[in-house]
């Protein structure tokens, strides 16, 4: 191993280990963005890598900040406290029924947003409901479990969920429209096994029935804060939240196909992501009176930072060496057809994912497919088995992605404990079947219609 790998694997590692451990409660851009300015110092990374870098990442970037923006809006119309209350109104007071119904609307909002943000905008939601419900800790917690788990799975059947899989798609050169095409009806139907196969696991921990004794919960989420004891509200005016809400719901599944639209035709997706967002914040001003203003406080601009921040040291690795030494380590394995392969690969990313995190193991995977000379359905094929490595293989530790980290903050600042034996109950039996049959799923899928 030459010094510049290990000073590399160093600077990578200890970047990793204060992204994990968070002193402070500081973001995890900092010790990002810290770990790429000493790999630039050391000129690992040149101006002419920078330039290149800047230009995979900053598409993807900003489509998801896009849709981030987007997320923000809808929670200012009431969206989300409306989606709530419609939940609760269809689980019929049954405890098995609501359990569906988050699986479908976590799944929902990252197929129409991403992962990171459903993380954001459900698990305060799911808690405040929990809690109306006057659920016990140990009733909440599969709910709150299954829920985290098909929202940051929920990111592998669309590539424009995952900011790490939009920049993958740009090293591998695929468009959205094709990873959607291989990816989606495997992917979809892991997730479905996946839900099924946790259902059967928590099933005794869940209530059949949900208590009566909480207040009128479609009173207050029908209210635009979280406050029940305000004034009635109209049948009319429910009506009219409801309309409102289906022509939202309309436009952003629009939107949403007009991004599939535009990767079919070449067009930049960050550009139709953009002018999806501005058409929104506009029609939000235009009914609410709320200035666009408040959108630079509310977007997370650190993504961007976080993003170019890992490349940047990823890209560092690539340049060291290591890239070089996984291809002729991999090689021969890949060489040896596309099941091994796609087995092989995915399992290596899921292994790398729950050590390092999801967004390295995937770069690092994906650069080094680039580097092996294979045929274009063979390169894409295995990128997506990465895929499946990174966003579901991921979870059978709550540290192999970002947006578990960001769930398990939500949780303890609202003092709700989920211990790590809670987790690996669940984890442990479904992350890996899942993960398998769905590498399985994509080959049969591959093979029939793309052979």
């Amino acid at each position: 191993m030459t010094l510049g790998i290990g000073l590399t694997i160093l600077i990578f590692l200890m970047t990793m280990f204060v992204i994990f451990w968070r002193p402070l409660g500081i973001n995890e851009a900092w010790p990002a963005s810290i770990g790429a300015i000493i790999i630039l110092i050391t000129g690992i990374v040149s101006l002419h890598d920078i330039a290149d870098i800047f230009q995979k990442i900053s598409g993807a970037s900003v489509t998801i900040l896009a849709t981030i923006v987007m997320a923000v809006i809808l929670e200012s119309f009431g969206f989300f406290h409306w989606a709530a209350a419609k939940l609760v109104i269809l689980s019929k007071g049954s405890g098995y029924r609501l359990y569906w119904y988050i699986q479908l609307l976590c799944f929902l909002m990252t197929l129409l947003f991403n992962n990171d943000g459903s993380i954001l905008i459900t698990t305060p939601i799911l808690i405040l409901l929990l809690q109306n419900l006057q659920l016990k800790r140990h009733q909440m917690i599969p709910y709150l479990l299954s829920g985290a788990l098909i929202a940051t799975a929920s990111s592998a059947p669309i590539g424009v969920s995952n900011i790490v899989n939009l920049i993958a798609l740009e090293i591998i050169d695929m468009s959205l429209y094709m990873h959607t095409a291989m990816m989606f009806v495997p992917a979809t139907i892991g997730l479905l096994f996946m839900s099924f196969f946790m259902f059967l696991i928590i099933k005794k921990q869940l209530p059949k029935r949900l208590p009566d004794s909480f207040i009128n919960i479609e009173e207050m989420f029908f209210t635009k804060e979280f406050h029940p004891l305000k004034d009635k509200i109209s049948v009319e005016t429910k009506r009219k939240r409801t309309k409102l809400m289906l022509k939202i719901l309309i436009f952003v599944f629009v939107l949403r196909c007009l991004l599939f639209v535009a990767s079919y035709f070449s067009i930049p997706i960050a550009l139709v992501a953009v002018s999806g967002s501005l058409g929104l914040l506009i029609w939000r001003w235009y009914l609410l009176g709320t200035k666009p203003t408040d959108i630079l406080k509310k977007t997370p601009w650190h993504i961007l930072i976080f993003a170019f921040s890992m490349y940047v040291i990823i890209y560092g690795l690539h340049n060291s060496g290591l890239t070089a030494m996984m291809v002729e380590l991999f090689n021969p394995i890949v060489n040896q057809g596309l099941f091994h392969a796609t087995f092989i690969m995915g399992g290596l990313v899921s292994i790398l994912s729950n050590i390092f995190n999801n967004h390295p193991a995937l770069m690092i995977g994906t650069i080094t497919l680039t580097e092996m000379g294979l045929d274009p359905i063979t390169l894409k094929t295995i990128y997506l088995a990465n895929i499946i490595g990174s966003d579901m293989g991921s979870l059978l530790l709550p540290i192999g992605t970002l947006a578990s980290l960001i769930w398990m903050h939500i949780l303890r600042q609202n003092q709700i404990e989920i211990k790590w034996k809670d987790y690996l109950k669940v984890s442990l039996l479904v992350i890996p079947a899942t993960t398998i049959i769905t590498l399985f799923l994509l080959y049969c899928w591959v093979q029939i219609v793309f052979a």
